[in-house]
């Protein structure tokens, strides 16, 4: 085994280690766990879209306590103002002068729960959180704690009282994950491992409690980690591949023009993607290979990594909904279209 290879191999059983002291306290969700940890590693923010009670809260609690990462929850409600989240000045009567008072935004890890709940205002400071990693408390800039990672959830099934995320915001997320109901095999493992009663001294009949335990990846790992990503190489084939599939999604005239495209999905299309999705596509792509315990870049990479990364990024058209296809349905279609290197 050559010197690279052993550092691969250390770098998969770090990778192991921690998706299996997850699956200690999550049963399934599988999918979700991967992809928080891919984009821990990669440095972006997830966007986690699922219906209540399907540990979502749990998953990320779990996941900050496994990672030795300061935690804060922030409940996003049509109220919240951005102090709120980002902290204000506080005047000292004492000193006679004003002091920051930072708010919970300052953490390794922010749950930002129901995020769709909040006001344009609250939305514009989380923004510059995730794109700059800073936020301005009066006429002065903070730099937020590193690592520093979003994880925001939203409902999809309650509309009142809630705020459409701005296609800038939604661009600004890396993955947004879609997290499903348990099978009924996992869901009987789930009533059984529930603590018999609610509340603080609830007797445990499993490890259902969100306690992250011992730390089995911390900063020295995220570091090594982020070194063997640098080493894993994408061939030029590969990037020019990433780049056709993100242009895809875009209807331009031209492919407007070509009818079988036209006919196939981008009548499904309003707006597609950014050069934020090649972007996002090519750096996950390493991660998927590192998980893999490669140092290259294969197709099937890319294509494991399409679905999380574009479906917030398409703009679906009228026929869309109309013919009841998701992005992922078109993501699909485009996957089928655009040939392989």
């Amino acid at each position: 085994m050559t010197e690279n290879e052993a550092e691969f191999a250390r770098s998969r059983a770090v990778i192991d280690a921690f998706r299996a002291g997850m699956a200690e306290r999550i049963v399934g969700q599988e999918e979700l766990v991967k992809g928080m940890l891919m984009a821990w590693i990669a440095g972006g923010h997830v966007l986690l879209e699922g219906v209540p009670g399907l540990a979502k809260t749990l998953a990320v609690k779990t996941f900050s306590g496994l990672a030795g990462l300061d935690f804060k929850r922030i409940q996003f409600t049509p109220d919240l103002l951005p102090a709120d989240l980002v902290g204000t000045l506080i005047f000292e009567q004492g000193k006679g002068s004003f002091s920051v008072r930072k708010g919970p935004v300052f953490a390794n890890l922010v749950l930002a729960d129901e995020i769709n709940r909040a006001p344009a205002k609250v939305q514009s400071a989380l923004l510059e959180a995730m794109a700059e990693r800073q936020v301005t408390i009066g006429e002065e800039t903070h730099r937020l704690p590193e690592p520093f990672f979003v994880l925001a959830t939203q409902n999809p099934i309650e509309q009142e009282g809630t705020y459409n995320l701005p296609e800038a915001e939604l661009d600004r997320f890396l993955l947004k994950l879609q997290v499903p109901y348990p099978t009924p095999e996992e869901e009987v493992a789930i009533v059984l491992a529930a603590p018999i009663h609610e509340g603080p001294e609830a007797g445990s009949r499993g490890k259902a409690d969100g306690r992250g335990g011992e730390a089995s990846i911390g900063p020295a790992d995220l570091r090594t980690l982020r070194e063997d990503l640098g080493k894993v190489r994408c061939d030029g084939a590969i990037v020019s591949y990433i780049v056709s599939l993100v242009a895809a999604t875009r209807p331009s005239l031209e492919a407007r023009k070509d009818r079988r495209l036209r006919d196939d999905y981008l009548k499904y299309i309003s707006f597609g993607a950014s050069p934020r999705a090649s972007i996002a596509l090519g750096r996950l792509a390493r991660v998927n290979a590192l998980f893999e315990g490669r140092d290259y870049v294969l197709p099937a990479d890319v294509k494991a990594v399409a679905f999380p990364v574009l479906r917030h990024r398409l703009v679906l058209s009228y026929e869309a909904g109309a013919d009841g296809l998701s992005a992922d349905d078109i993501i699909g279609k485009i996957l089928s279209v655009v040939p392989l290197p």
